[in-house]
């Protein structure tokens, strides 16, 4: 295993020497040469002084990466939080050979030559590990080196944790089954193995590599259970206590040597607000102007499908309960409001407080292509234009919509309403109503600015694979 990961760290700081010498090559030569020149007299100014800087370039960004663990394949990454650290520890890099540069007093140092070559590290740095993580995906939702995953406990917690591995197969896990002292019957298809006394006889038979604990109430029996499992070199893993509550941002402190779990309210600068209300403004005009020949092809299309106006304007609750008007291109009939009542025992979303249906009647055949592509959704850029609404955030809810929440949702009224959010790229409809509140109540206790940019990065493959869409 220890040579293994060698030898995927060599292959790593190869292809990142590779890329290094790429974009020295097109900083530098392209600099000083054309292409006739280059292939008839080319020009190698100061290449050696030039080579030393770029090899101490490499030597500092290979000490950054490896700091940052961009040298391994961690799993529970994301794309944007590796393109990140990437780019951070390029900047980190850059400003240190940067220092170089200049307490040497090398003047031959072309700055052009400093800018492209730190645009193109940071471009072909960030490429080729986005491209090698979606392909190690594939191969981890094919069943390539899956890890053998035991759930402690069967209930509500224990099944939340297999819903939540069954959306996420890239992170290659595979539930064997579940512990259980009460609980009997089998949940979604994964069986129960049996009592917890059993952990050590069920882990060996099974092969279990990781063990995820959903009752941390009982001390004892946990105690016990880490025991065996570090006598096994098994990960644990514990979810904590009211871990579906609406809380405040979660971390993880010491006391000394004691751990602690910490709940605390994030503090927003003004700044901040002030940067996503100008973005929202800047993208929404910008994306209005040039989606406007599309508007007026959707408008034609809806008009000669089926009677009535073109937009469908709906009363929706936006921040702090404010009620504003809500606009999407009509995709139902005209009277679809008044059959709702007809349909509501059709309701495929549980809890009963929201309403979707997968092959919803009402809808006309221009409003079925809409919906299917997320088209029907554009028109809220005006919402974002005014003001109301934001690119990213809580759907915005209807009047009697909220009059069925229960106090713990209102949290999700606290800030401005979007167009996506966590709860569209983690299923939209495919959610229940819970689980759709819960995503929201993490965006709005857990929001930063990267974390909008992050969002709006993973609506574009929700989008396009339709994940969730009707």
């Amino acid at each position: 295993m220890l040579r293994s990961f060698r030898k995927i760290q060599f292959i790593y700081i190869f292809i990142d020497l590779a890329i290094v010498f790429s974009a020295f090559c097109l900083s530098y030569v392209f600099k000083y040469n054309t292409l006739t020149k280059l292939s008839i007299n080319p020009n190698f100014q100061n290449f050696r002084e030039y080579t030393f800087v770029f090899i101490l370039w490499f030597i500092f960004i290979l000490i950054f990466f490896r700091r940052s663990d961009l040298y391994s394949t961690n799993r529970g990454l994301s794309i944007p939080k590796e393109i990140s650290r990437v780019i951070i520890n390029s900047v980190y890099a850059s400003i240190l050979i940067g220092a170089v540069i200049f307490f040497a007093q090398y003047k031959f140092f072309s700055r052009q030559i400093f800018l492209v070559n730190f645009a193109c590290l940071c471009l072909f740095l960030s490429a080729w590990r986005t491209i090698k993580r979606i392909a190690l995906r594939k191969r981890i939702e094919k069943g390539f080196y899956n890890i053998n995953v035991l759930i402690v406990g069967a209930g509500r917690v224990g099944k939340s944790v297999l819903d939540e591995i069954m959306q996420n197969p890239w992170l290659g896990f595979k539930v064997i089954g579940f512990l259980d002292d009460k609980i009997k019957e089998a949940q979604d298809g994964k069986p129960v193995l049996g009592k917890l006394e059993g952990f050590n006889v069920v882990a060996k038979k099974y092969f279990i590599d990781e063990v995820i604990i959903t009752i941390p109430s009982e001390r004892l029996v946990v105690s016990e259970l880490i025991r065996e499992a570090k006598g096994m070199s098994l990960g644990v893993n514990i979810v904590p206590e009211h871990f579906d509550e609406p809380l405040p941002a979660l971390n993880i402190n010491y006391l000394g040597i004691i751990p602690l779990i910490s709940y605390k309210e994030k503090i927003h600068h003004p700044a901040e607000f002030a940067l996503k209300r100008f973005m929202d403004f800047i993208f929404s005009l910008i994306a209005l102007i040039i989606l406007s020949p599309l508007f007026a092809v959707i408008a034609i299309l809806i008009k000669l499908d089926s009677k009535g106006p073109v937009f469908y304007i709906q009363k929706r609750v936006g921040s702090k309960g404010k009620i504003f008007d809500f606009y999407k291109f009509r995709s139902m009939v005209d009277d679809a409001d008044k059959l709702k009542a007809k349909l509501l025992d059709k309701n495929e979303v549980s809890d009963g407080i929201i309403f979707k249906i997968k092959n919803d009647p009402r809808a006309t055949g221009i409003g079925r292509v809409l919906r299917r592509n997320s088209l029907d959704e554009l028109p809220q850029l005006i919402n974002v234009f005014k003001g109301e609404m934001s690119l990213v955030g809580p759907r915005p809810p209807t009047p009697d919509e909220v009059e069925k929440y229960h106090h713990n949702y209102m949290q999700r009224l606290s800030i401005k309403p979007g167009i996506t959010g966590m709860s569209q790229v983690r299923g939209r409809s495919e959610l229940t109503f819970r689980r759709w509140v819960k995503w929201d109540i993490w965006y709005v206790n857990n929001w930063s600015f990267g974390l909008d940019l992050k969002i709006l990065f993973w609506t574009i493959p929700a989008v396009l694979q339709k994940k969730g869409a009707y």
